[in-house]
């Protein structure tokens, strides 16, 4: 199977950037319909003009820059800053001072909050704290002195902007945390993928070298020795593992990057149809171990069909290395209506109880991994029924509809 690296950016503020860009759009219309409706009571009508020339423009032509937290930067935060409170601050020169002293709006009105929100949600709620101060000074002295309306519109900003820019930096904090679950999700699977390879080739020889030379002994017996110590280092190494650390943007407004590792077909290996269990577990039969298999064919996927028969391998390996060469053993195939059922029985001593948790804990996964492990990426299951004395029976069990482990559904 080949594999590639799959990148995804996770970013929980994009839909509040989307939102912002709206609302400085409406509130910008907002604002020009306030003046339009009152324009004959404004002392010096054509500020007030000029100043909604500037700020239809600015607002239109800005709209690529608040999409998004990476065209949102320090200086365009600044200088929209800028432009907000230059209409708080020019509404007295161009309103009637009889409506600015009775709580007449601001010639920005509600946009000013735009400005705001964008400071909160790039930067947390410090920056919207600072924001919203500035705003606040400028509305002071535009009014002149502290009236009632202007504090209550004044802290009602400045609680809202705090609000939202603390819950941002939560979100990102929480959005962190999910991207590291992910990637230690999909390293985890990978390196079990890795472990099951692993144990199916490398492991099994030189556990293969480890016994054949004490047997032999002399110099065959320091290789085994040696082999044996490699063995239980590997076995190690890929019981624990490494989990990267996870990728996270240098601008944390830009959202935490997500690497996990796909499987694909190969190049050579076209995507075709299902394939005949039977003919992939044929080459276990032999002169000690028996297949009974249905008459018609039954078919699987082909990744449910590889890994079946991987497991059953796996199987049959622990016959041989646990209950002995001469050891007999016996696979049953049954195509059921909505699952494969897969039985790998033997003749041999048996699990003492408890023995697997110890191999586990030892680093040999053969079971957990190479059998169990197989199976359930592949929604299946596999049991482990064992009585000293009377031998171990395995039963794979396989949904025909497989869920393919790397994400779509393979459906015969």
């Amino acid at each position: 199977m080949a594999r590639r690296e799959r990148v995804m950016r996770m970013s929980v503020e994009q839909p509040l950037w989307r939102a912002l860009t709206a609302y400085r759009v409406l509130t910008m219309l907002y604002a020009v319909g306030l003046f339009a409706t009152a324009h004959d009571e404004f002392a010096r009508p054509w500020v007030a003009v000029a100043y909604f020339a500037v700020l239809g423009v600015w607002t239109l032509a800005t709209l690529p820059r608040v999409a998004n937290a990476a065209g949102c930067t320090k200086r365009f935060l600044t200088a929209d800053l800028t432009i907000a409170i230059a209409g708080i601050l020019l509404t007295p020169v161009a309103d009637a001072h009889e409506r600015v002293q009775a709580g007449g709006p601001t010639l920005p009105s509600i946009w000013t909050a735009g400005s705001v929100l964008a400071f909160a949600i790039k930067g947390g709620w410090r920056w919207a704290a600072l924001a919203s101060s500035l705003v606040a000074a400028a509305n002071l002295v535009e009014r002149g002195s502290p009236a009632r309306d202007t504090v209550h519109n004044v802290i009602l900003v400045c609680i809202a902007s705090i609000a939202i820019g603390y819950v941002v930096e939560v979100a990102r904090a929480s959005e962190r945390t999910l991207a590291r679950a992910l990637e230690i999700e999909a390293a985890t699977r990978e390196r079990e993928r890795l472990a099951r390879d692993i144990h199916d080739s490398v492991l099994q020889v030189l556990a293969m070298v480890q016994r054949r030379g004490a047997v032999i002994g002399g110099e065959a017996a320091e290789l085994g020795r040696m082999a044996g110590e490699q063995e239980v280092a590997l076995r190690t190494l890929v019981s624990g593992g490494l989990v990267p650390v996870s990728r996270v943007s240098e601008d944390a407004a830009e959202g935490a990057l997500v690497r996990a590792v796909e499987e694909g077909p190969d190049e050579e290996e076209p995507a075709g149809g299902p394939v005949d269990l039977r003919a992939l577990l044929a080459p276990y039969a032999g002169a000690r171990v028996s297949l009974a298999e249905p008459g018609a064919p039954v078919r699987l996927a082909p990744v449910a069909a590889r890994e079946v028969a991987a497991a059953v391998g796996a199987a049959l390996d622990n016959v041989r290395k646990h209950a002995g060469e001469q050891a007999r053993a016996w696979i049953l195939v049954e195509d059921e209506p909505d699952e494969v059922i897969v039985t790998v029985r033997d003749d041999g001593p048996g699990i003492p109880e408890g023995r697997l948790a110890q191999a586990e804990g030892e680093g040999r996964l053969g079971v957990a991994l190479s059998i169990r492990g197989r199976l359930r990426d592949l929604g299946g299951s596999a049991e482990l029924i064992s009585v000293p004395g009377q031998g171990t029976e395995v039963e794979l069990k396989v949904p025909k509809d497989v869920k393919d482990p790397r994400g779509k559904a393979e459906r015969r």
